[in-house]
């Protein structure tokens, strides 16, 4: 059956060799698809990796969470659709200009009409006696960072890092998050001394020296010290010894032209393959791309911006195309340990006549420039700590911004930031360096294309999926769009209410609305006001009041009075409903602890009642089958032996899950159980968008899964490690880190203006994760609000948890001591003594499963052989 690209039949004619499958390779390859050459060329690519292209701008990502899956930059679909022959962990050998062909490693010879070199770089490792010894590593690869991994968690407690620039500190951050005391040896004065300044240096190292890494500038690497053929120390060029398990080299990187110059292609005298303004080689059959070629401007470029336009330049040249590359931007934005860096245009000042602007503030750790010139231009700038404006900032470089520089570095209450938003920059102007993507662009993917949303824009333009830095500035340019065209995106909760749900929380918080009739009367809609509402609001209007009840004296029970109106299906019996009508019964076992006597009395309640029981992944253990009319009665039995109620059946919390820990784990650091049992009883029955789900590993080897969870806890030697906003289910997202090497106290501070922030800004049925990945800033606002208190509402979400601490009371006892409230629970209102007949079970595997007839009309058959009604 046809393809809807066939690949070209010829084994020689027309066939494209592409060497090297990094992320500048498939850039190439999205490239010759999207001007529908994969259709009319055989391409064949030569992958040295035993993976396909991966995002290795977020490769230290690995030890936040994310897996080599995740990083992946191929869809395995493209690659099929469109007929490329990827053959990985395959590299090319040799090359044969004159037969023009390609032999790689598994001893196969490829004929080539076009042959395209993504080579790439290799690292550097500085000649030092020592270099070569066992627990020497480099930084370049995922299996780089699985071998450092590994050998750290059995024969490291201190590492080095040979290196104080962009890959260098990265390496630092991950040898941190590995548990390690961290060392950062730079040969150069200061840290990344090509991207920031002497300035932006010095605030970097206030900033790193405070989070405990150790930091040696003006110093070189001497030699690597061993003792029984390991890594023990490192000798530095001033005669101090450091004692290290591990070395990390990561003092630049080289291009990896050897192939090229085995085949008499002309390289550059520093390295690097010769290309011209097409990216072509000293051969018109071979091109070169990204890290391995020196362009035209005599430059290496290290960045993957460049390797892209490359990409596309030699693409558009096989299309018979206009398109050149004669250089490219070196603008940077990136988080090196937490810590926000960006530089852009002439970030050093070498421009004649030039002017810095500069704010400092050493106390934070931020640090501003901006380089002027003469005519009022911005030249470039360096920002350190705080790099919000780089978005703004660099498209408008080489034009003189409409407000004085001053305002544009200035902080709030100092006479700036000027709110100088997206819509000052032209239409020229480039948002996306990483694909060129203009302001242009962007706009004629809302007005020409239908784009409503940052996701469609995205997938129109490519426009922030590369380093992702531009995407803050993208949403506010597609609002924008939308506003400037007449579009009015109803943001209203439902069509009761036209506000959303925070700001619903924050009028029932400021106004102490204790009810929903009166929210709905006094801040619904016109055309709902006196109505009964919907379906939509009332839960989670109802959960709004649940989660503020104790601050704004509500009746914290949810089946009291009207808010039992409000709640969902589960809450309605404080159980969770299943398939035929029965119910499941969840009692809370913090941490996953419990006693045999706890453990005898479930069984003794699953036997007496009847009930099927089922180990739950959360580390507690499932009652099914319970009947409405029976639910107080077991709930009563369960308390009698310390239990309550679990929340299974509520936007709560519902488990913190643990390891065994240092008590007993030989690899543990700290005692997990006792930090996830004293963190699911603080907060239990809190009420919130969603569900939320947390854990606590011990040590990093994660056995407790706390990065899939809302929050999770990972212990370090020093602490705590603090994640948020993971998940698993149907779309599982890793949990990004929030904070390290906490106390105690800190962990939990932290924790609870997490919750309630969330709880304040999220939308409804919301996960963390979803929430994370919404809100404008994403984590790094989330961080700035409840690490930094750049807010100032740290002490009221505090106040706000204290107040939920206070006042928690169990549901399930609050409902067996009130006889009001027992009355509810009856299968028949007009028939209170009488079960439900229709719940029936059958025997399986030794307990019970629901009986459900494939179909029933009418009354239920009663005669059904085997049928267990209770």
């Amino acid at each position: 059956m046809p393809t809807d690209t066939p690949r070209h039949s010829s084994a020689h004619d027309n066939t494209i060799v592409l060497v090297g499958h990094g992320m500048v390779g498939q850039r190439f390859l999205e490239a010759l698809a999207a001007r529908g050459l994969t259709a009319t060329h055989r391409v064949i690519v030569l992958c040295e990796e035993p993976r396909p292209a991966y995002d290795r701008v977020q490769l230290t990502s690995y030890f936040a969470g994310r897996t080599p899956d995740e990083l992946s930059l191929t869809d395995p679909e493209f690659i099929e659709r469109h007929g490329i022959e990827l053959r990985v962990g395959d590299p090319a050998e040799s090359v044969d200009r004159d037969a023009r062909t390609v032999t790689a490693r598994s001893g196969q010879t490829f004929a080539y009409d076009t042959l395209v070199l993504a080579t790439g770089s290799f690292p550097f490792v500085p000649p030092v006696p020592g270099k070569d010894t066992t627990g020497c590593f480099v930084y370049r690869t995922i299996e780089d960072l699985l071998a450092i991994e590994e050998y750290a968690k059995t024969y490291a407690t201190t590492g080095a890092v040979v290196g104080g620039g962009l890959l260098g500190l990265e390496a630092a951050g991950a040898l941190r998050g590995l548990g390690l005391a961290t060392h950062v040896v730079e040969f150069a004065p200061r840290l990344m001394p090509v991207q920031v300044d002497e300035g932006g240096g010095a605030a970097l190292l206030r900033t790193i020296t405070g989070m405990g890494l150790s930091v040696h500038t003006g110093v070189g690497t001497q030699e690597i010290l061993s003792s029984e053929g390991a890594v023990s120390g490192m000798k530095l060029s001033d005669g101090r010894e450091l004692a290290t398990d591990l070395v990390v080299f990561s003092a630049g990187v080289r291009p990896r032209d050897q192939l090229a110059r085995e085949s008499g292609l002309l390289v550059g005298e520093r390295g690097g393959i010769s290309i011209d303004e097409q990216c072509r080689t000293s051969d018109p059959d071979v091109y070169a791309i990204g890290e391995c070629a020196q362009a035209s401007d005599g430059r290496v470029y290290g960045l993957v911006a460049p390797g892209y336009e490359m990409a596309e330049t030699v693409a558009a040249s096989i299309a018979a195309e206009e398109s050149s590359f004669t250089g490219a931007d070196l603008s940077t934005k990136l988080k090196l340990l937490g810590v926000d860096v960006a530089s852009f245009g002439d970030a050093h000042g070498a421009t004649p006549d030039c002017l810095d602007v500069v704010y400092s503030d050493s106390r934070s750790g931020t640090y501003k420039k901006l380089v002027i010139g003469a005519g009022g231009e911005l030249l470039g700038g360096v920002l350190v700590g705080d790099a919000e404006a780089y978005g703004v900032l660099r498209p408008l470089t080489g034009s003189v911004p409409p407000v004085s520089p001053e305002q544009l570095v200035l902080p709030a209450g100092a006479g700036g930031p000027v709110a100088l938003g997206p819509s000052a920059l032209p239409d020229s102007a480039v948002i996306c360096s990483c694909h060129n993507v203009t302001k242009g662009a962007i706009r004629g993917a809302v007005t020409g294309h239908s784009c409503t949303t940052v996701p469609e824009v995205k997938k129109c333009t490519k426009a922030g999926t590369g380093c992702g830095s531009c995407v803050k500035v993208l949403g506010q340019l597609v609002n924008d769009e939308l506003e400037a065209s007449g579009v009015e995106v109803d943001k209203g909760l439902c069509g009761c209410f036209g506000k959303t749900r925070q700001e619903l929380y924050e009028i029932v918080r400021t106004l102490g609305i204790t009810s929903y009739r009166r929210l709905l009367d006094t801040h619904g809609r016109e055309s709902a006001r006196g109505t009964e509402g919907c379906e939509t609001c009332k839960p989670a209007v109802g959960s709004i009041i649940a989660s503020l009840a104790p601050t704004i004296g509500a009746d914290g029970y949810v089946l009291d009075g009207e808010q039992a109106s409000l709640q969902d299906t589960n809450d309605h019996f404080l159980a969770n409903l299943q398939k035929n009508g029965s119910y499941s019964v969840v009692p809370r076992i913090p941490g996953g602890e419990i006693t045999p006597d706890k453990l005898i009395v479930i069984g003794e309640v699953a036997r007496d009642f009847g009930l099927y029981t089922k180990i739950t992944g959360g580390q507690r253990i499932d009652m099914f089958g319970a009947r409405v009319d029976q639910l107080p009665l077991i709930w009563t039995r369960l308390v009698d032996a310390g239990f309550e109620s679990g929340h299974a059946y509520g936007k709560s919390l519902r488990t913190v899950k643990s390891c065994v820990g240092q008590t007993w784990c030989r690899y543990g650091v700290q005692d997990s159980v006792r930090m996830a049992i004293d963190l699911e009883l603080r907060y239990r029955g809190l009420r919130s968008p969603h569900k939320l789900k947390s854990a606590v590993s011990g040590c990093a080897r994660e056995c407790a899964e706390a990065q899939s969870k809302d929050f999770g806890v990972i212990a370090t030697s020093s602490g705590w490690n603090l994640y948020v906003g993971g998940n698993g289910g149907a779309t599982p997202r890793h949990a990004d880190l929030l904070a390290q090497d906490l106390s105690d106290a800190e962990l939990v501070r932290l924790i609870d203006r997490f919750l309630m922030f969330y709880i304040r800004t999220a939308d409804r049925l919301e996960r963390t994760s979803t929430w994370l990945e919404r809100i404008e800033g994403g984590l790094d606002h989330v961080r700035d609000v409840v690490v930094h208190d750049s807010l100032g509402l740290c002490a009221e979400l505090e106040a706000l948890m204290a107040d939920h601490v206070a006042h928690y009371r169990d549901e399930w006892s609050q409902t067996i001591n009130d006889p009001e409230r027992l009355a509810r629970f009856v299968s028949f209102v007009n028939a209170p003594d009488v079960p439900d007949p229709t719940v029936s079970f059958v025997p399986e595997r030794d307990q019970i499963k629901p009986d459900l007839p494939l179909l029933t009309i009418g009354s239920r058959p009663r005669d059904l052989e085997g049928a267990i009604s209770r």
